[in-house]
C-alpha cells in the first residue's frame, strides 16, 4: 500500500514513505504487519479531516512519532499476549500493539476510551486492520476494577502526570500486570512526586524514537498513602 496520504487539513497529498521507512528500522515488523499499519494510518488520517486525534503538526511524522513509539513496547514484554491500553485515544498503543499481535495466539489488547468519538474511531480501526483488539466505551476507573480477564500489561500513553496515572493503574498493577509507560523528559520530577504516594519497583529505559523520551517499567506498586486518581492534577503528562 503506498505510503501517501492527504494532508489532514489542507487536503493536499502527503508522502510519509520516507518516515515510514525511517520508523520501520526503528522497529522491524512482518509485512503483514506493515500492511494492516499501513491501514490504520490511513484511516486515521482520514478520520484527522473532521476529528481531532492527534496534533496536526505530527502527521508528517505519524511513523516515527507515533507508530515507532509504539512499537517499541513490544521488545519490553516480548512474551505478553493480553494488554490493556487506558485511555486509548487514537490508537496509539494499543491499535498498533494489536496489528503487531495479530498473528499471535491468544493476544487480545483491550482499548479503554470514555469518548464516544474516539471510541468509534477504534471500532473502526479495528474492523478495518483486523487486529485482536476490544474496544470498551467507559471510564478507566470501571474496567480497571472489573477486568474480563487476566492482564499481562498496562499501558498509556500522554493520558496523566504520573501519581494519577499509577492510581488508575494500580488495580491491574497489583494483580500482576507489568506497567509500560511512555514519558517525556520530565520523568524525574514525576517519579519525585509520585513517590510521595507510592512505593514504587521500577526501571527507565531509553525511548528509541526520542531521545529526550524514556519508558518507565514498572514492576512493582504499593501505595503509601491513600490516593484517588480525580484528586490528582492531570498536568505534566507526555504530549500526543
Amino acid at each position: 500500500m503506498s505510503a501517501v496520504g492527504e494532508g489532514a487539513a489542507s487536503g493536499e497529498a502527503l508522502d510519509l514513505s520516507a518516515d515510514r521507512e525511517r520508523a520501520l528500522a526503528l522497529t522491524a515488523v512482518s509485512r503483514e504487519t506493515a500492511a494492516r499499519l499501513d491501514r490504520f494510518v490511513e484511516l486515521l488520517i482520514g478520520w484527522e479531516k473532521h476529528t481531532n486525534l492527534v496534533a496536526r503538526s505530527t502527521i508528517p511524522v505519524i511513523w516515527t512519532r507515533h507508530i515507532a513509539d509504539s512499537l517499541q513496547l513490544l521488545d519490553l514484554a516480548p512474551h505478553a499476549k493480553v494488554w490493556a491500553d487506558l485511555g486509548s485515544g487514537a490508537g496509539f498503543p494499543g491499535i498498533v500493539i494489536a496489528c503487531a499481535l495479530a498473528d499471535t495466539e491468544g493476544a487480545k489488547v483491550h482499548l479503554i476510551e470514555s469518548t464516544g468519538k474516539k471510541a468509534t474511531f477504534l471500532r473502526e480501526a479495528v474492523q478495518v486492520t483486523g487486529a485482536p483488539a476490544v474496544v470498551h466505551a467507559l471510564r478507566i476507573e470501571d474496567f480497571v476494577d472489573n477486568a474480563p480477564e487476566s492482564i499481562d500489561v498496562v499501558t498509556a500513553r500522554a493520558l496523566a502526570p504520573l501519581p494519577k496515572l499509577l492510581a488508575l493503574a494500580y488495580p491491574l498493577l497489583k494483580r500482576g500486570a507489568l506497567g509500560l509507560f511512555p514519558k517525556g523528559q520530565d520523568v524525574a520530577s514525576q517519579l519525585t512526586e509520585a513517590t510521595k504516594y507510592w512505593k514504587i519497583e521500577y526501571s527507565l529505559i531509553r525511548s528509541r524514537t526520542d531521545e529526550k523520551a524514556q519508558i518507565l517499567v514498572v514492576r512493582h506498586l504499593e501505595p503509601v498513602r491513600a490516593v484517588k486518581p480525580r484528586n490528582l492534577q492531570s498536568r505534566g503528562h507526555r504530549r500526543p
